[in-house]
């Protein structure tokens, strides 16, 4: 009875099983409302399978040693105790022995189900973004208007396996402190250097052999005259693929057969070197023209993959210009407002200090034009004003965060010309002077530039 007596006095213990028994029943309260179907939110995810565990284990450590404490204070001035002598034919130690093993079966069903949802609530978009809102708010605002808005974020930034899943904890370790005492850059820079390889998680649901072919994409443009002027590029994409009897395209790039590594700067914006080794096994090296000095070259080659290109698959920022015109071509902004671009364009495009600034700005940026060039159509068609206003501001706050520093541009997009460019510019060569092709037509087929009613769009929609 000795370690029970030690307990009753113990302060620390008394302390430690109050801890443990609160912390017990707020989990399986927390837990239980969740399997009936109430989804918590982020921040009581992290209060009930964080913090709450964390509280259940600093309780269990304070029983046993206040328990030692308390018999050490017992001791003092006596001789060395004995070891103690478990006795399984007496009843009082079988029934002891029991509570004992019935309470850890219990602790360790508690601490298993608390790990586990822990885990899964780490691992949740919620925790991703919707934790750290000052730091994640600009990537979770693009991420949920991208094509992978239903891709949780692990399974870009860890994908399969616990020894990436362990990486990113203890990444995600500094990510916190840096977090908790506003250690974080702002911008957050790019690209992220630790980023698993594109084949070990991209490749989980895209791969080369899948993408092949050609790609009809059609582009609408709004002019910035009165009317906004409707004009359509259309371009048939060379898709490529690792296909038999397909020709190359843009795919190329990654093809197994033809191995791609570079250097560059840290932000992967200029390309200095450019190594291809051939199906056949030849090496060949391009270098460009320009001599970067050694503290600018990123150390080391990279291997090109997706993320080279499609560097900005799910966080994406897009140009003013870019969004305005989808607003007009979907109707979110009135396309028959006069001048809706160009001063739309202006009022999205101007500095403000913040968010809630932006909003003001821009509808007044707007509503003063109407009131000085168009004073009737204000007076009578407001909402469609108020409407194109609300749109712009969406579009702002969709792609500026000046808390952030993310403003127009911050994030470029190699998806586009500015990134076939940092190789293709004829000015990567080979000592013998072969150069990198800058030919159009090896990644897509101009099939109309700016023109009103394009004929082949004639011929698909007669």
């Amino acid at each position: 009875m000795r370690p029970f007596v030690a307990f009753m006095r113990s302060r620390i213990s008394l302390i430690g099983a109050l801890i443990t028994t609160v912390s017990a029943v707020l989990f399986l309260t927390l837990f239980a409302v969740e399997l009936v179907g109430f989804h918590t939110a982020p921040y009581l995810g992290i209060l009930a399978y964080l913090i709450i565990p964390a509280l259940f284990v600093l309780g269990l450590v304070l029983i046993p040693i206040g328990i030692w404490r308390e018999r050490r204070r017992a001791a003092a001035g006596e001789a060395a105790a004995a070891a103690p002598v478990i006795d399984f034919n007496r009843p009082r130690t079988r029934q002891i022995a029991f509570l004992v093993l019935a309470l850890t079966v219990i602790n360790v069903v508690i601490l298993g189900a608390a790990t586990y949802k822990g885990v899964e609530v780490m691992d949740s978009t919620e925790f991703c973004g919707g934790a750290c809102h000052a730091v994640m708010s600009p990537e979770f605002t693009t991420y949920q208007r991208s094509p992978h808005a239903r891709v949780r974020c692990t399974e870009c930034h860890i994908g399969p396996g616990a020894n990436w899943f362990v990486k990113s904890k203890l990444s995600g370790s500094w990510q916190l402190v840096s977090v908790l005492f506003n250690l974080y850059p702002r911008p957050i820079p790019t690209p992220v250097h630790s980023l698993r390889p594109a084949h070990e998680t991209c490749e989980q649901c895209h791969w080369p052999t899948k993408f092949v072919g050609e790609r009809l994409r059609v582009h609408s443009q709004f002019a910035t005259d009165e009317k906004q002027t409707e004009k359509k590029t259309v371009v048939l994409l060379n898709i490529g693929g690792i296909a038999p009897g397909k020709p190359p395209g843009i795919h190329w790039h990654v093809d197994p057969r033809n191995r791609i590594r570079y250097r560059s700067d840290s932000a992967r914006q200029h390309i200095y070197e450019v190594e291809l080794t051939g199906a056949d096994g030849k090496v060949k090296v391009f270098k460009g023209s320009a001599t970067p000095k050694p503290e600018q070259v990123e150390p080391g080659w990279r291997t090109m993959d997706c993320v080279d290109c499609h560097n900005r698959p799910t966080h994406i920022y897009r140009q003013p210009g870019d969004e305005v015109d989808a607003a007009l071509e979907s109707k979110q902004i009135d396309p028959s407002l006069p001048f809706i671009k160009r001063e739309g364009m202006r009022a999205i495009e101007a500095k403000f200090a913040s968010q809630s600034d932006a909003q003001v700005g821009i509808q007044k940026a707007v509503f003063e034009f109407y009131q000085k060039d168009y004073p009737d159509l204000l007076k009578s068609d407001s909402k469609r004003i108020e409407g194109a206003a609300k749109a712009l501001f969406d579009i702002y706050s969709q792609n500026v965060f000046p808390q952030m520093n993310i403003t127009w541009g911050t994030y470029p997009v190699f998806l586009q010309h500015d990134g076939c460019f940092r190789c293709h510019d004829k000015e990567h060569q080979t000592e013998g002077g072969e150069k990198i092709s800058k030919s159009c037509d090896l990644c897509h087929q101009v099939l109309a530039t700016e023109e009103k009613d394009p004929e082949i769009l004639q011929l698909l929609h007669p």
